[in-house]
């Protein structure tokens, strides 16, 4: 019986922890350098910039025509050539707009990018949650 009962809270653990891992979006960055304003948000507050730069510009599909300024999401590497991902998330601002046509879902600042990837420039797929 108690092997049964530690069955059970090992299976439900183990669910739970499955069910977290999808419940982000998928989507593709990269890392994107200085200089960072004039921004589309902001233009040119310097104070826009949330502590360790840690930002992001959205592609269009999260743009929602401006609203996005100062969303807050939170980012994890999934996966990249030559395995970039670091562990661990990231949690960034919206400061600037992708212009069209924009590669990628979000474009992250090299401090943000450097949390998650070892390789500044990589292309990787990433999970993003909004916070």
């Amino acid at each position: 019986m108690k092997l049964l009962a530690i069955s059970i809270v090992v299976l439900t653990l183990w669910y739970k922890l499955q069910v977290s891992l999808v419940l982000g979006d998928i989507g593709t960055t990269t890392s994107y350098g200085p200089p960072y304003i004039p921004t589309a948000c902001y233009r040119n507050e310097q104070d826009q910039f949330p502590p360790g730069n840690l930002f992001v510009a959205v592609s269009e599909g999260l743009w929602d025509n401006g609203a996005a300024c100062g969303r807050r999401y939170r980012i994890r590497c999934l996966s990249g050539k030559r395995r970039p991902c670091k562990g661990g998330s990231v949690d960034v601002k919206v400061v600037h707009f992708c212009k069209s046509p924009c590669p990628f879902t979000l474009l992250m600042s090299n401090e943000a990018f450097a949390v998650i990837s070892r390789f500044r420039g990589a292309k990787i797929n990433i999970e993003y949650t909004q916070i």
